[in-house]
């Protein structure tokens, strides 16, 4: 089980929030870490796997035109996704992935090239990662730092009362 997660949930529950997540180049990983969490059922909504882009569009309410100019493996898209499936499930926070797991290329982007974003009513944090190794790699290195980004942002909003976000990169270091 995922250290991060693990914290991740008790902030939440703690909270008293809620989560949902939409997954691309991870399939439904960051689900599948949250879910080896014991309760974690109190806190975890819901998930949609878009690995299409007319799933993007369909489901997660992306805008049709944005992915046609910025592109799926793109900081507007993980906003985009991450909202509309906050949006879409009714939670306070929502979570995204999007990018290019290899081995190769996609869209002219190379494999490690991922956004992560994290969207709730008080604000909106994305990260863009460059990360090396194989399609596994790439794909649990993205688990893990998308979960520190999360508790990062809740550590950063719920320790404030009535705390926002508004940085566009949050340093999950550490």
């Amino acid at each position: 089980m995922s250290a991060a997660a693990a914290r991740v949930v008790d902030l939440l529950r703690e909270a008293g929030q809620t989560v949902a997540t939409a997954e691309s180049l991870t399939g439904g990983l960051v689900t599948g870490a949250l879910t080896d969490v014991p309760g974690s059922s109190d806190v975890l909504v819901g998930a949609v796997v878009a690995y299409a882009p007319e799933v993007k569009v369909r489901l997660l309410d992306v805008p049709a035109e944005l992915l046609a100019v910025e592109g799926v493996v793109s900081q507007a898209c993980a906003e985009a996704m991450a909202d509309g499936v906050r949006r879409l499930l009714g939670t306070d926070w929502g979570v995204a992935t999007t990018g290019v797991a290899g081995p190769g290329p996609s869209d002219g982007h190379p494999a490690g090239t991922v956004h992560v974003a994290v969207v709730g009513e008080s604000g909106r944090v994305h990260r863009a990662l460059h990360l090396d190794g194989d399609r596994d790699t790439v794909r649990s290195s993205t688990v893990e730092l998308t979960l520190r980004l999360l508790e990062g942002v809740l550590l950063s909003v719920l320790s404030v009362p009535g705390g926002t976000v508004e940085v566009s990169e949050l340093d999950v270091s550490g």
